[in-house]
């Protein structure tokens, strides 16, 4: 599905990514954990072609996206749900999610059925059904970042990048996206983690990649990363 092989990527001069590697399989969801700065903002943004990598490969179902203008990738069936929500605050929800839709309509994507997936998507996501005609600048924190996932859905997408879903968000609606994410795990949905609470990320996924300074320093099955020793010690509170 997704494969990053030595991928070397930053900002100008400044290098982030020092030659990481990491797959994710289809139907899998896989956390990418890690400290402030560790490069898994970063990550995202070369993946999903936010910034261009300046070595390494990005392939999707095979196929080789490195540096593709983001909505190429998109249309090639990678969903991005980037840190701070960035919802268009002066259209209603609806209009957000029909957006997320958008290269199923211009023939980029198999267009299927988008009044279902818009249903669907408002069964998954309940507080959006509520609001659906409301402008998305008016909406809590909360539910910006829910309509930033249900968006991403809406590409009816071969994989999903969620960065860091739970930031500045309330605990109990931390707690209801992640939910979320399990249904959406349920579904079959394949999903790239990047998240601050690297407990919830591993206990709702597959496997797990730790990033330190750039680099992945561990990485294995996520039940087994979630009762590693150091891992705990450095990222999940652990003694």
């Amino acid at each position: 599905m997704l494969k990053i092989d030595s991928l070397y990527a930053g900002y100008g001069a400044t290098e982030v990514l020092h030659g990481i590697s990491l797959e994710v399989p289809r139907g899998k969801v896989v956390s990418l954990i890690g400290s402030n700065g560790a490069g898994k903002t970063t990550t995202m943004r070369a993946v999903s072609g936010m910034i261009k990598p300046k070595k390494g490969a990005v392939l999707l179902n095979g196929v080789d996206v490195t540096g593709l203008d983001s909505h190429r990738i998109a249309r090639r069936g990678l969903a991005h749900s980037p840190e701070g929500r960035r919802v268009f605050p002066t259209l209603s929800v609806i209009d957000n999610l029909l957006l997320g839709a958008f290269p199923r309509f211009t023939g980029n994507r198999e267009k299927g059925d988008v009044h279902g997936d818009l249903e669907r998507a408002m069964e998954l996501f309940p507080r959006l059904k509520e609001r659906r005609t409301q402008l998305a600048g008016t909406l809590s924190g909360g539910e910006q970042q829910m309509l930033a996932m249900a968006r991403a859905s809406m590409l009816n997408p071969d994989l999903i990048l969620l960065d860091e879903p739970s930031m500045g968000l309330a605990p109990i609606i931390v707690d209801e996206v992640f939910r979320i994410i399990a249904r959406l795990k349920e579904r079959g949905v394949t999903m790239l983690l990047v998240e601050q609470f690297a407990g919830a990320a591993l206990a709702v996924s597959d496997y797990g990649y730790v990033m330190e300074n750039g680099r992945i320093s561990a990485h294995g099955p996520a039940e087994h990363l979630l009762h590693d020793p150091a891992v705990k010690a450095a990222y999940l509170g652990g003694h």
